[in-house]
């Protein structure tokens, strides 16, 4: 059930607030959100709820388990719980792929594997490193071992973060599963937030689906401005599709009185890629490092064992989002960039004026999202030519060019300043905050409404559009 579907904004989602803000008390509340969680998730199949069941219970014991083992022996406690977790994801998501590499190498020996075919529980890449974060922060003394399940149930199993994050580390919301409250302003602003990320959503990413959709999907050898067109599209459509999905879980959060982290903040105007990572993703980020890049020894070792775990990081982070080599060398190709930064490249880079710097990390992003988007290393490759001009020039197809509608150019138009430099805060600097207030708040008011307005009725108009994140 994304968000953007018309079950969620018409049915779901009334239904549960309407239930949520009637609730009296925090406990009851938390079962509310449990029973409308666990409703949520088990839409994508039953079986996704054994499996996020036995998370839940396992995580929950293995907690408790290691906050009361005496401090020497926490540490073996500790692995043990983190190798419980990543089998699950191992097996369930990369125990094909494993397979399948495993037989290319027994293949002159004309031996074989099976290979097995799961399908991906929903949301496993989240919730397991939510799991892990909430087992790590116990080891560290950030916090205790809740022996009340229902609210481990309620933290793993919040609807907006459960399927595509942004990751929230338990230290951060433990007391707020116990003590929070709801106010009009927090509602208000919440909404808001949900209809930004709706519009975002409905409004931008699905209307330049198409477009990287035919240029990826159907077009075998793709021409230089194909290639172009399709890889533009899709670096616009992954920031909206999945900024507008986190914009949305961190609007509801706040409108039920939960504090969600902050996932971008304008990552395509970043002036270098260790600032883009700073800025993408950034729950994600801000996971790999406290939590393997730290533990590994972070900066502190010299260059050489550095630069080895910035690679080891991203090809982990890589192969975190998918069980492919596509994936993998798409972690490599930021790793490789983020080590080139750390030597005088990076200062001589810090240097040049700004608008080069953002060029050059624009650059290594867009060709970054043709490994993350290809499905196979052969679709790069022809991504890849296509864009150097090796597959012909400017001609475009005929479905391409149906594709490319008068409306999608006005998108690409209005999308692009908006993803580079966000919405600009006219009056800042000569109008007071009150003016300011008085005479925007109406305006925010009603463009809220109003976008509101068009996306639920672009989402009633068209067919349905899953979150590209969902996958991972």
């Amino acid at each position: 059930m994304a968000f953007s579907s018309v079950t969620f904004l018409f049915y779901f989602l009334p239904l549960f607030l309407i239930i949520y803000f009637i609730t009296p008390g925090i406990r009851a509340k938390n079962t509310v959100l449990l029973i409308f969680s666990l409703v949520f998730y088990g839409w994508g199949g039953l079986s996704n709820l054994i499996v996020l069941g036995c998370s839940i219970l396992g995580n929950f014991l293995l907690a408790l388990w290691i906050d009361r083992r005496e401090p020497h022996a926490k540490f073996i406690s500790l692995i043990v719980a983190v190798s419980a977790n990543l089998a699950g994801l191992i097996v369930f998501k990369y125990i094909g792929f494993f397979a399948q590499n495993l037989n290319v190498v027994l293949a002159p020996l004309n031996l074989a594997v099976p290979v097995p075919h799961l399908e991906l529980p929903l949301g496993i890449s989240f919730f397991t490193f939510h799991a892990i974060s909430y087992l790590v922060d116990i080891y560290r003394g950030k916090a205790r071992a809740n022996p009340r399940l229902e609210e481990i149930a309620v933290y793993l199993t919040m609807f907006p973060q459960l399927v595509a994050g942004p990751i929230v580390r338990y230290s951060t919301i433990n007391s707020r599963l116990r003590e929070r409250r709801t106010t009009l302003g927090r509602v208000s602003a919440g909404l808001r937030i949900f209809i930004i990320g709706l519009s975002w959503k409905v409004l931008i990413a699905d209307a330049v689906a198409p477009l990287a959709e035919q240029v990826f999907d159907k077009i075998s050898s793709p021409n230089l401005a194909e290639a172009w067109i399709g890889v533009l599209s899709y670096t616009l459509q992954i920031y909206f599709d999945f900024g507008g999905y986190t914009n949305m879980a961190i609007g509801l959060a706040l409108a039920m009185g939960l504090n969600f982290p902050r996932n971008f903040r304008l990552p395509y105007s970043a002036r270098s890629v260790g600032d883009f990572w700073r800025r993408w993703h950034m729950s994600l980020s801000s996971w790999f490092r406290d939590y393997l890049y730290i533990p590994l020894g972070g900066n502190r070792r010299g260059h050489l064992h550095t630069a080895l775990n910035l690679w080891t990081v991203f090809l982990l982070c890589g192969l975190w989002h998918g069980a492919s080599w596509n994936f993998v060398i798409w972690g490599i190709h930021h790793g490789t960039f983020l080590v080139l930064e750390r030597t005088r490249f990076g200062k001589w880079l810090a240097a040049l004026p700004r608008p080069l710097p953002n060029l050059y990390t624009l650059a290594v992003v867009i060709t970054g999202w043709v490994w993350f988007r290809a499905d196979s290393l052969e679709g790069a490759e022809q991504m890849f030519r296509g864009m150097i001009g090796l597959n012909g020039g400017l001609e475009l197809g005929t479905a391409t060019i149906a594709a490319l509608q008068p409306a999608t150019i006005l998108v690409f138009i209005i999308a692009w300043p908006l993803a580079i430099w966000g919405i600009p805060s006219i009056g800042k600097g000569w109008l007071s905050v009150t003016t300011r207030r008085r005479i925007y708040a109406p305006l925010d008011a009603l463009g809220a409404l109003f976008f509101f307005i068009l996306s639920i009725v672009t989402v009633a108009a068209s067919a349905y559009s899953p979150f590209l994140y969902f996958r991972f």
